[in-house]
């Protein structure tokens, strides 16, 4: 029997999807899923007269493939991920290929990694990003570790990616788990994007009290402008969908608690490792913990009731304002993922690309905007650029947009409207371009109880003042 270029696990929507991407660029797939049922109907439908060949055990499974074998996990992140590493290790030879395509945690990465190389065998932590669209049409591909893993699968990974016009969205990153590290960033920055563009929406909607076909012209609008991105484009098609049972607006009907799947709350934990603020991307992770308190909400929402009163602004100023406070928290959202890229490359030993990066995501994933051909021309400019706001050619636009910003921030107040992602934007930028900040006092307090000692500004050394005496 003809053998098959790559296996794939896990007949999810997005493993078939996979599939379909791969067998349309001329490559030959193999496919196995726990519940046999479902590659069964897999192949009857969506796979039928496709060059995709059904297994139904793990052994066959990998009788299927050509030596080297290469096989693509699409299981659930966690406990799924080890249990069929461990079921098909013995199955393979040395110098077989395991690919997790999953959202996986770095550091499971790195274990997973050490434990396929000691048995001979090569290893890639893949992020995937595009959702189910993106897996069957293009998707922005993110490998890293062994590099000879990567060799071998780059024809099949840059054909099946999305294509622009720099190239295929899809790149080796580096060793070990660089792949799934920076899939990881491109998920923090997509929560403070997605919470940027939301709170957004929340200030035409109570605070100029704006309709929501209003709104989906301004996002419309927006999207047309350097504000261009999938995030936006999608946003604005969001507005335009009306609820069948209701007739309202979908998104008026939807219920306000955001869920999470962890990618943002370990980007943060990490950041939190290594000493990088991203105070834009941990107020995204908390503004939809926050949200997850329906009901205390609706409790403190009697007990506090915001003011009702019919504040006097000049609407088309305001959604001008808006527009570049959206803007430039955009920018700083990006900025914050992509210093967090650089320390961990450091920390890590990834070497990452800062500029193939910003390449790969313009196209195929959830963050790709027209704001990242700047970015990827600044650090294929300037590579050992450690933060974006260093950068001259972003330093006009966030100083002059800054003052819109914070006129927004003023009125959202006095509307009482929270806005923890843009608020914390503003906060990260001034406390970042201030060359004194109150941490002497801090410091001073540290060494008070706790003889924690300081620095002084005019002599060098450590000192420690015995304050109560």
């Amino acid at each position: 029997m003809q053998k098959s270029d790559i296996g794939i696990i896990g007949m999810a929507v997005m493993g078939q999807n996979l599939a379909l991407n791969i067998e349309s660029r001329g490559f030959s797939v193999a496919v196995y899923n726990r519940t046999g049922s479902r590659t069964k109907e897999f192949i009857q439908k969506r796979a039928k007269n496709k060059n995709i060949v059904a297994t139904y055990s793990i052994s066959d499974f990998v009788k299927s493939l050509v030596r080297p074998r290469k096989i693509l996990l699409m299981v659930k992140a966690g406990e799924a991920v080890d249990i069929f590493i461990e079921k098909i290790i013995p199955l393979l030879d040395e110098g077989d290929i395991i690919i997790d395509g999953g959202n996986s945690y770095f550091k499971d990465t790195e274990r997973r990694y050490k434990i396929v190389e000691n048995r001979g065998l090569l290893y890639l932590g893949t992020g995937i990003s595009g959702g189910e669209y993106g897996a069957l049409y293009g998707p922005c591909i993110m490998p890293g570790g062994d590099k000879r893993a990567y060799q071998q699968v780059e024809d099949i990974f840059i054909s099946c990616a999305a294509q622009t016009e720099d190239g295929p969205c899809c790149t080796y990153l580096g060793p070990s788990s660089a792949g799934h590290y920076v899939k990881m960033v491109h998920n923090g920055i997509e929560y403070g994007l997605m919470q940027i563009i939301a709170e957004c929406y929340h200030l035409m909607k109570l605070g100029l009290k704006m309709s929501i076909d209003e709104i989906q012209q301004i996002f419309n609008q927006w999207n047309s402008t350097e504000l261009g991105s999938y995030l936006m484009e999608i946003t604005s098609d969001i507005f335009t969908k009306k609820d069948d049972l209701t007739d309202k607006p979908l998104v008026e009907v939807i219920l306000d608690k955001a869920e999470q799947k962890g990618t943002g709350k370990w980007t943060s934990q990490s950041a939190l490792d290594l000493g990088i603020p991203i105070p834009t991307i941990t107020a995204a992770v908390d503004a939809r913990i926050i949200s997850s308190f329906k009901s205390e909400r609706a409790t403190l929402a009697e007990r506090f009731k915001r003011e009702k009163k019919n504040w006097k602004v000049d609407k088309e100023k305001f959604l001008s304002n808006l527009k570049n406070a959206c803007y430039i928290c955009m920018i700083l959202s990006y900025i914050q993922g992509m210093h967090l890229l650089a320390a961990a490359s450091d920390n890590f030993n990834y070497g990452v690309d800062l500029s193939e990066v910003a390449r790969i995501w313009k196209g195929g994933c959830i963050i790709r905007a027209k704001l990242l051909d700047i970015i990827k021309n600044i650090y294929r400019k300037n590579p050992g650029l450690s933060n974006l706001l260093l950068s001259d050619e972003l330093r006009e636009t966030i100083f002059r947009r800054s003052v819109d910003l914070r006129k927004v921030l003023i009125e959202a107040k006095t509307w009482e409207v929270p806005t923890p992602a843009m608020s914390a934007s503003l906060n990260y930028y001034d406390a970042y371009r201030m060359d004194t900040l109150p941490a002497n006092l801090i410091q001073a307090q540290r060494d008070y109880f706790g003889a924690h000692t300081y620095q002084r500004v005019d002599r060098e050394g450590i000192f420690h003042t015995s304050w109560q005496a």
